[in-house]
């Protein structure tokens, strides 16, 4: 084989655990940042959050490969010629989120940051405990992530409801799905976690209108995309009491800009995009299948239907 993959996420400082499983999976093939490339030989691409102008310097390029679950940042650019995208859906994956789920759920139902500021000032300050049923957690979205993290949080013994776009089934969670069922699940949700895919209807989704049907004192969780929620909306009802406490690993712009009001605020937890990371102990294996699938002309999985979205 003469062509390559060029590697492309800056968050990850060494890919040398990448290189080895593809050289040991497709003999021959190179991966390897573009710097280290010759751009006539990328035939695939390996890409988180890759920046405008990226895939312009590669005109064999036949391939895209996601590094996670979320591919809004690769549809609609003008720099991505129409080639097949695909994502990464592995066990890892699945299980990171639904651990990083599970901690903010756990956190909030336990009264944490309550002893957390207890703390700080000193103070010996008992909440008793709620019993588990007795919380109310929804998980907006049931895909590949959330359907898992969701059935993750009700083995806790949490009362779980989830929402989808369309019908969704995922044992022990009650599920509703469409827009009309919205208004009551929100109403219904003391400790909502988003893991929606961004598409244009879910961008803004929860505006200061949809936040205000939470109850009163709410815990939002957001592990999706920063721009499912209003952030200007979600910084005013933190500071009005409507959502209680906020833990964010996503944001609409990132990094963070440094005079968010959301770094001051002391009801939220901020956390930088991690709560779900391909590795290449468990996803290679995927991507090194992905490629020899597409050389044999054969179905792609978790192929990407760009009309949706996701």
């Amino acid at each position: 084989m003469s062509y390559s993959i060029v590697f492309r996420d800056t968050t990850m400082k060494d890919i040398s655990g990448w290189a080895d499983a593809v050289a040991a999976g497709l003999p021959g093939v190179t991966l390897a940042r573009a710097d280290d490339l010759d751009p006539e030989t990328v035939h695939y691409a390996l890409v988180f959050n890759a920046p405008h102008g990226f895939f312009a310097q590669f005109p064999n390029l036949k391939l895209v490969i996601n590094l996670g679950a979320g591919v809004d940042a690769l549809l609609a650019r003008d720099d991505l010629p129409d080639l097949p995208i695909c994502r990464l859906a592995d066990t890892n994956m699945k299980r990171t989120m639904a651990g990083y789920v599970l901690f903010a759920v756990l956190r909030y139902a336990r009264d944490i940051p309550v002893f957390e500021r207890a703390q700080r000032r000193g103070e010996w300050y008992y909440v008793h405990p709620t019993d588990p049923d007795r919380i109310r957690v929804g998980i907006l979205g049931l895909g590949h992530l959330g359907a898992h993290a969701a059935a993750e949080v009700a083995r806790q013994g949490l009362q779980v409801q989830g929402w989808s776009r369309t019908p969704k089934e995922v044992p022990g969670v009650r599920s509703v799905h469409g827009l009309d069922a919205l208004p009551d699940f929100l109403a219904t949700s003391d400790i909502l976690v988003v893991v929606l895919p961004q598409t244009p209807e879910t961008t803004h989704l929860l505006d200061a209108k949809r936040l205000a049907m939470l109850p009163r004192g709410a815990k939002v969780i957001n592990v999706a995309r920063g721009a499912i929620i209003d952030e200007p909306a979600l910084v005013d009802a933190l500071a009005s009491g409507q959502v209680g406490e906020a833990t964010l690993d996503v944001f609409e712009t990132e990094p963070l800009p440094a005079d968010s009001p959301l770094w001051a605020m002391e009801n939220v937890l901020i956390t930088p995009h991690l709560a779900s990371v391909a590795s290449a102990t468990s996803a290679a294996e995927q991507v090194i299948d992905t490629i020899r699938r597409f050389e044999a002309g054969e179905p792609l999985t978790n192929q990407i239907d760009v009309a949706r979205g996701y």
